[in-house]
This record gives C-alpha cells, sequence and structure tokens, in this order.
C-alpha cells in the first residue's frame, strides 16, 4: 500500500513538472490558449501559461503536502488514515474534473485537454490507494474481533 502511495506521490510531481516542460518545449498550452483567443499577443498568452503555471503548481503543492501528511498518517498507524485518504482523493478528483471541464470566456475548456489529463493521474493511484486503506482497516477490525 505504501508503493502506491509513493507512485501517486510520484505522479503528483510529475503532473506539476509536465506544465514547465510543455512550456520549455512543447507549447501546448500556449497554443490551446491562442486557439481559443487568437487575437491575444504574444505576451498576453504568456500571461495566461504563467498564471496556469501558478495555478497548477500550487494545486501541486497541496497534492504532495497529501501524499505526504497519508504517508506520515500510515507510518504512525493512525485509524483515520482511511478517511484522510477519501477526503484528499475527492479532493483530487473535482479538481482534475474542473480541469478536463470547466470553460473560460473562450468556450472552449481554459486547460488544454493534455495536461488535464495529466492531472488525471494521481487520482488514479489515489482511488486505489483509498481502496486499499479500507481494506487493511476492514481486514484489522476482523483479526480483532
Amino acid at each position: 500500500m505504501k508503493v502506491t502511495l509513493w507512485v501517486g506521490l510520484t505522479l503528483t510531481v510529475l503532473a506539476m513538472v509536465a506544465p514547465y516542460v510543455d512550456r520549455a518545449e512543447g507549447q501546448v498550452l500556449a497554443g490551446h490558449i491562442l486557439d481559443g483567443y487568437p487575437h491575444y499577443s504574444a505576451a498576453q498568452v504568456d500571461s495566461a501559461v504563467t498564471t496556469y503555471l501558478v495555478i497548477l503548481t500550487s494545486v501541486g503543492v497541496v497534492g504532495v503536502v497529501g501524499w505526504l501528511w497519508t504517508l506520515r498518517a500510515v507510518d504512525g498507524g493512525r485509524p483515520w488514515t482511511p478517511w484522510l485518504a477519501a477526503a484528499l482523493f475527492v479532493g483530487a478528483v473535482t479538481v482534475a474534473l474542473s480541469g478536463l471541464t470547466v470553460k473560460d470566456t473562450s468556450g472552449d475548456v481554459g486547460l488544454a485537454p493534455l495536461l488535464a489529463w495529466i492531472e488525471v493521474l494521481p487520482c488514479v493511484a489515489g482511488g486505489v490507494a483509498v481502496v486499499q486503506l479500507v481494506r487493511q482497516r476492514t481486514e484489522m477490525r476482523r483479526s480483532l474481533s
């Protein structure tokens, strides 16, 4: 189970780094913004990309803290760990779905779909982790009965 938590943490860091790699190499986000706002100047596109970088980095930092908190709770044998993981999972899925579905004023989704799908990857690990934590707690309760 801890492996799943470490995989989730790693995926979160990768998802946080992906927009920076895109900015340096791919320009998927900049192209997406320019498609929605063809009248934007290069400076305006750059400003919008920077705004997304700040938002996605902030979300990533919260995600990293969540994974580390959950790892610490698992190490400490805290009985509320499955609840913590479930709450963090719900929050992460909500943010990820927002990235996939929320439209901006151009009528298109605000975040480039490729980057939005990358943001979903840590949620997969989160879902697996929640299931593992609930099963572990259930097994512990059975063994105590």
